[in-house]
């Protein structure tokens, strides 16, 4: 199982198709699941999760990579 970020339009109805998507590294993982408040990786297995956008920032800073800022980021497992 790994991390994946999903990103979609904020609010849109009309189009919900992704508009990004990044696998995590495995070296980050626990950092993040940390940073999120979960025990561990299999802990959020059970779903996706909506970022803030102070937590996209983290997370962009800590695997130092750009997360659009106008989408909507979701986290989760993925197998």
């Amino acid at each position: 199982m790994y991390l994946c970020l999903t990103g979609f339009l904020p609010g849109d109805d009309e189009d919900d198709s992704l508009k990004y998507q990044l696998k995590v590294l495995s070296e980050f993982e626990q950092q993040i699941v940390s940073l999120l408040g979960h025990k561990s990786l299999n802990a959020m297995a059970s779903g996706e999760w909506l970022l803030t956008a102070e937590q996209g920032q983290q997370i962009a800073a800590l695997i130092n990579e750009s997360i659009p800022g106008d989408l909507d980021i979701f986290i989760g497992g993925e197998v």
